[in-house]
């Protein structure tokens, strides 16, 4: 059978948390765009984990932001590698809900981007999200599916959609903690919390 993993979350369960939750906020910044985004109209974040990781390196270039499918091709629960057969391990909720994507940002790199770069990363990653939300990922025809024939036209894609959200007024809320880099929401606040979640693996089926 496959291991079952749990969401943890990163603070001491006695007490309230301080601080601030960057995983709620990121949440909150996410139910927005999907249920202002036609084009998103098919994602439920109910069943996509949101985390943060810490980045290897304390550098200005690197990933920023990442979206695991807990799917293969298709929605398929399993596949067919080398003659043998793998599954990814389940992730779920607190309350039993099973997720289909982990949404990951890296930190203290994605809080360092300017403003409208960390905007446009997190459009870029709920645009990933395959139109079934099956698990799978949004594919491309070509070599690279993920992306399409050209990264330049998916990311202009991506500035469309972000153009649509923004002429809808969101709340100034939602995003005014991207408006700080890590080291002054530390400043702030005192530290950034949220769930940190371990990436899920392939696991062999019997």
């Amino acid at each position: 059978m496959q291991r079952p993993m749990t969401l943890i979350r990163l603070v001491d369960r006695q007490r309230e948390p301080d601080g601030l939750d960057f995983t709620c906020h990121m949440r909150c910044l996410c139910d927005d765009m999907v249920a202002r985004t036609e084009a998103l109209a098919h994602v439920d974040m109910q069943r996509v984990a949101v985390g943060f990781a810490q980045a290897r390196k304390n550098t200005a270039h690197g990933l920023f932001a990442s979206l695991t499918p807990l799917r293969f091709a298709g929605g398929e629960v399993h596949c067919v590698r080398r003659g043998r057969k793998w599954g990814v391990q389940r992730l779920y909720a607190s309350d039993g809900r099973e997720m289909l994507y982990v949404l990951t940002f890296y930190l203290p790199r994605f809080l360092n981007l300017p403003f409208q770069e960390k905007l446009a990363t997190v459009m870029h990653e709920l645009w990933h999200i395959g139109p079934h939300f099956d698990g799978d990922l949004r594919r491309f025809d070509g070599r690279c599916f993920a992306h399409g024939g050209s990264r330049k036209q998916f990311e202009a894609h991506v500035d469309v959609l972000l153009e649509q959200w923004l002429r809808q007024s969101p709340p100034a809320a939602l995003t005014e903690f991207l408006r700080y880099k890590f080291s002054e929401l530390v400043r702030r606040h005192g530290r950034v919390i949220g769930h940190k979640i371990r990436p899920p693996k392939l696991v062999p089926v019997e």
